[in-house]
């Protein structure tokens, strides 16, 4: 862009072949030189006014195509080529229903349970009161909440057990709600 008469378009548009030259001869890539080409174009054309008149602008758009491979090589070593998905697949992660319907089954679980061990589970488990905290509140002796708190907990996991094994729960749960009857 030495003469005045020449336009910056004029002058990217005549640089194209040796940035052409210079990309293959980096890439070893028709394909992804022309692309590097694209790249520096876009990239000059995009910072044109830090292009400063009189100075060499091939050197100048060599400079752009340069860091834009050394950038694409850096970039490259970071990514992951995954053409059959594979790599994807085990990033993904399970559906989040799962715990929604696993917390249904236990829901209903706990409905099985006695009104007497469901209390003390709650209170222990879930409330996180101490054992001498939840016979204070439920009226009856330590041991007598740790024993309740046990079988519960005991009959809960084999509900859950068997839940988690058989191909219909809710009979499974029906089951298990006649046992705790008897």
């Amino acid at each position: 862009m030495n003469d005045p008469g020449t336009t910056l378009r004029e002058a990217l548009v005549a640089a194209i072949p040796n940035l052409r030259a210079f990309a293959i001869s980096l890439t070893g890539d028709h394909h992804r030189a022309n692309d590097l080409v694209q790249d520096t174009l876009l990239k000059a054309w995009a910072h044109r006014d830090k292009f400063q008149i009189g100075t060499n602008l091939k050197a100048w758009l060599f400079t752009i195509l340069r860091n834009t491979y050394f950038s694409d090589i850096r970039k490259r070593r970071r990514e992951l080529q995954d053409v059959d998905g594979q790599a994807a697949a085990q990033l993904m992660s399970p559906p989040e229903q799962n715990g929604h319907l696993d917390l249904d089954d236990f829901r209903r679980a706990l409905t099985i349970l006695s009104a007497d061990q469901r209390e003390a589970l709650l209170l222990v488990g879930a409330e996180g009161y101490s054992y001498e905290e939840a016979a204070q509140i439920s009226g009856c002796a330590v041991g007598t909440v740790k024993s309740r708190v046990n079988r519960a907990r005991v009959q809960l996991s084999r509900i859950l057990t068997t839940d988690a094994n058989a191909s219909d729960p809710d009979k499974i749960l029906e089951s298990a709600a006649l046992k705790a009857a008897k």
